[in-house]
């Protein structure tokens, strides 16, 4: 049975799930001028009404600005973090409806927003691999150890980023938030990603970035939940996490 080693201690591992944005991709890159976009195009629908935005801007998806007002970063227990497509939309639509807009026009606008910042995106391809994961994946490979990726994005979208990465080869399984009924911290997404594997819950290892995933692998049963904290220097929001990563390079698999 392949071994994933971690810190000198050994752990069965069948398979291994890993979340998307910020444990595949480096989140900021990808992430970081489609929420620029999204908050520029929402700011001046909000002024076109007469208004700003209901609360703080950094409290919209919870982001960081620096002084000339782009965003520079993001809290890793926010909604921008860990929410869903619906989630992020909801917040977004909110904000309009606050303002005056009737909730089904803003839902409307709000879903043009995102559209417009999604193609802006795939104009740049902004995908870049966490360091030290395409080796970590290729050790996987030789030791013919199964992966999926559970995210919360939405499976087109992710499969499309994979490739732009040409990382799309590596996984046998991509789950996301638009094949089940419930998203994280909800263990039905990493349940689903076993079923498809063929194991389960209890041989394989989950890693990602946010307590969300922690959560997620802990209800689902797994045997090891990595949390892997290479973008934020602050690992405390990863409390449910067995053992917490800052790069890839810790981690080793072999048969």
């Amino acid at each position: 049975m392949p071994v994933l080693e971690i810190e000198g201690r050994t752990y069965s591992c069948k398979a291994i799930l890993f979340d998307k944005d910020g444990t595949l991709v480096h989140f900021m890159a990808m992430w970081g001028g489609w929420t620029d976009y999204v908050l520029t195009f929402m700011e001046e629908r909000l002024e076109m009404m007469g208004a700003d935005f209901a609360g703080y801007k950094e409290q919209v998806l919870g982001t960081r600005h620096d002084s000339t007002g782009r965003v520079s970063g993001y809290d890793v227990q926010g909604p921008l973090a860990m929410g869903t497509v619906e989630e992020t939309t909801g917040l977004l639509a909110w904000q309009l409806y606050a303002a005056g807009m009737p909730w089904n026009e803003a839902i409307v606008q709000v879903n043009q927003i995102t559209k417009n910042a999604m193609y802006e995106v795939r104009q740049q391809r902004p995908a870049y691999p966490m360091p030290g994961l395409a080796d970590f994946l290729e050790q996987c490979r030789l030791a013919s150890v199964p992966m999926a990726v559970v995210t919360s994005d939405q499976t087109p979208g992710t499969l499309e980023q994979l490739r732009w990465m040409e990382l799309d080869g590596f996984f046998q399984v991509v789950i996301g938030r638009d094949q089940v009924k419930n998203g994280k911290p909800n263990p039905e997404m990493a349940e689903l990603a076993c079923q498809r594997l063929g194991v389960m819950p209890d041989e394989v290892v989950v890693i990602g970035d946010s307590n969300g995933d922690m959560q997620m692998a802990k209800q689902a049963g797994v045997s090891l939940a990595v949390g892997i904290s290479a973008e934020s220097k602050d690992s405390t929001h990863l409390f449910d996490a067995d053992v917490v990563i800052t790069h890839y390079n810790e981690l080793k698999v072999y048969c």
